[in-house]
């Protein structure tokens, strides 16, 4: 949720939204739903401590949570058994193919007895490297039924890395008992790569793929007594999964997550949103990946829970891609909208051009949940502009805060923020220490939901909590209003991402970064803030490039060079600083200069993640060339403000 720079001691994945830029109750308000049809009344305590620390919590305490999410899929099977729990399909052009929760039971029950049959356990977990289908949820499911911990690999390290160090790294901590992949054929660089540091059996979902057993074979296999059994010894401290961090500092860890984390995470949510208690149908539709918290535990886990559906969205908020997204949502409309800023933004756009879908969107859509990033406050009024153009009233906005490491829920914004960025209040059951560190508040996290620690790294698991048991995330936040916490808080930004100017002025590189967006929207696709230990601040841009193409009147044969070299692209970006220095004439709050770079985010260095979060630390490390330039005033490359 979910995602600013990691920090040196690298937590995982967040959901995480905009840093405040201003004063919440001074913004106009547009007329709204009803928040009490789908939400708690939020409440929240302050303890003031001698030491001038702050913890907040709910006074809501938390409920019993489910022993195991295995018990989830037992109850829904008993339940509703002939519900759709999953649906894929190929294209947009194909039919859903679906598995009800009694069908997926039986599958899941199979697969764990050729889990158990292969001895896999913690020491020998079931490593997934594909993208997100039922068979991989149907055999994660099946390890996590009997008690075997899965590990879902980004794609990205098997498919776009060049050296695969990262996905080594992850496989030789592991020492996997079982690997799965879609298909071999577009996994064989990586599995060769990786076939000195394990003995696992590959998996395969297509049936027929050489040195490969095929995943049918496996959910065909008999259920043994030792299911149950095996089922009934699973306990809230049993490991269910790891996720890894992104380790673009350095190896990757492994999260653990427990059972307790997972099901007491998705309790809190129940009691935060209420409506999932009605009765309600839930059907989502998401692309977001397993690999990564926001998708896995938060989304996923919410069908799970609740007895929903899911559709497994193909497409993704990328180039050729997002058409598959909006094909997907014409044909299937979910209960609740989840994306990240950059898929927001695409989907604006298709709704300006798309009336009938438009009108569908935000008649069936209850609310929307932004996280993954920070969504810039033009990407809110936009959707909450077409909303009100086309119902009348503005489409709930709802953000909630955490890492990996909190799976992911520590705070939940379940009440209508008047602008983008207010990340909520605690969870019923999460307690949040706030500490005063320079200019900023750091907020530490404990709670149920709370790992325990990283995988074989007793060292960095230390240093991950402070003396009290509060775990170190690293992050800022302010209260939305001081006297009264239940208003919730906002985002502040990394701790050891903000930086001082020579003049002794603080950076903060979170408000920085979102404020320098939307003032070159719709031309930077994202921005790293430069200026450690300078007089002014400057950005390397990454550009959106079809905005670009678009803007410049240029052909898609267009190099990329000359396109970003053109004078309309130049001189947009030159009236994009300018407009920030007017907004913020200090020398903290607009950059000077701009410098956009020509090559994409690097998966191997650790710049970008699934979602699309940049990461501020490794992009500066590994460009250094580039801020060289930046800071080169006799450099023509560079783009002054205007």
């Amino acid at each position: 949720m979910s995602c600013p720079t990691l920090s040196a001691k690298q937590p995982g994945t967040r959901l995480r939204p905009i840093p405040v830029t201003g004063e919440e109750e001074n913004m106009t308000s547009a007329p709204r739903g009803d928040a009490s049809s789908l939400f708690a009344t939020p409440k929240t305590v302050a303890e003031h401590r001698a030491d001038g620390s702050v913890v907040l919590r709910s006074p809501e305490p938390l409920r019993d949570s489910a022993r195991c999410i295995g018990d989830w899929l037992e109850r829904w099977a008993r339940q509703t058994p002939d519900r759709t729990f999953l649906a894929e399909r190929d294209s947009a052009d194909t039919p859903w193919a679906t598995v009800t929760y009694a069908g997926a039971l039986r599958r899941v029950r199979a697969a764990a007895s050729w889990i158990l049959a292969q001895e896999l356990s913690a020491e020998r977990p079931l490593v997934i490297l594909s993208d997100n289908g039922i068979d991989h949820a149907l055999l994660a499911l099946a390890a996590q039924h009997v008690g075997v911990p899965s590990a879902a690999i980004s794609p990205a390290y098997s498919l776009m890395s060049r050296d695969f160090d990262k996905l080594k790294s992850m496989i030789a901590l592991l020492e996997p008992g079982a690997i799965y992949v879609s298909a071999t054929k577009p996994f064989a660089a990586a599995l060769a790569a990786i076939k000195p540091l394990h003995t696992a059996q590959i998996i395969s979902g297509v049936a027929g793929d050489a040195d490969a057993l095929a995943f049918r074979a496996i959910a065909a296999t008999a259920e043994t007594p030792d299911v149950a059994r095996a089922f009934a010894a699973v306990t809230p401290d049993t490991i269910a999964k790891f996720l890894f961090t992104s380790g673009s500092t350095g190896t990757p860890k492994a999260v653990i997550n427990t059972q307790r984390m997972l099901t007491s995470s998705q309790q809190a949510k129940a009691q935060t949103w209420t409506f999932l208690e009605h009765g309600d149908d839930l059907v989502i539709l998401d692309w977001l990946p397993w690999s990564h918290t926001f998708g896995a535990n938060h989304n996923f886990n919410l069908v799970l829970r609740n007895g929903g559906s899911l559709y497994i969205d193909g497409g993704k908020p990328a180039p050729g891609l997002f058409s598959t997204s909006l094909a997907n949502l014409k044909s299937v409309m979910p209960t609740v909208y989840f994306n990240v800023p950059r898929g927001f933004d695409m989907l604006i756009a298709a709704l300006r051009g798309d009336e009938e879908l438009r009108r569908r969107f935000f008649r069936e859509v209850k609310f929307a949940f932004y996280a993954g990033a920070a969504l810039p406050q033009n990407l809110w009024d936009a959707l909450e502009q077409l909303s009100i153009e086309t119902i009348g009233r503005a489409l709930p906005m709802v953000s909630a805060w955490g890492s990996t490491e909190t799976s992911p829920l520590a705070t939940d914004c379940h009440f209508l923020a008047e602008r983008s960025g207010n990340i909520g209040v605690p969870i019923p059951g999460t307690e949040l220490k706030l500490v005063t560190s320079g200019d900023k508040l750091e907020v530490r996290v404990r709670g149920p939901n709370v790992t325990p620690g990283y995988w074989k790294a007793p060292e960095l698991t230390k240093q991950a909590f402070d003396e009290e048991g509060f775990y170190l995330i690293g992050d800022a936040v302010k209260l939305a209003d001081p006297k009264r916490p239940e208003r919730g808080l906002f985002f502040d930004g990394r701790v050891a991402e903000d930086f001082k100017l020579n003049s002794g002025t603080w950076v903060s590189v979170g408000t920085l970064r979102v404020a320098g967006i939307a003032a070159l929207a719709p031309l930077a696709q994202d921005i790293v803030v430069s200026g450690h230990g300078g007089d002014e601040v400057r950005f390397l841009v990454f550009p959106n490039i079809a905005a670009c193409r678009a803007h410049a009147g240029l052909p898609d044969t267009a190099d990329v060079s000359d396109l970003l070299a053109h004078d309309r692209v130049r001189s947009t970006i030159a009236q994009g600083l300018a407009k920030l220095k007017q907004q913020s004439a200090n020398s903290s709050g607009h950059a000077t200069r701009a410098l956009l770079l020509t090559e994409p985010p690097s998966v191997d260095g650790g710049e970008i993640t699934d979602k699309g979060y940049i990461n501020q630390r490794a992009v500066l490390t590994r460009r250094a060339d580039a801020v060289a330039r930046l800071n080169d005033h006799a450099s023509a490359e560079w783009i002054a403000c205007g």
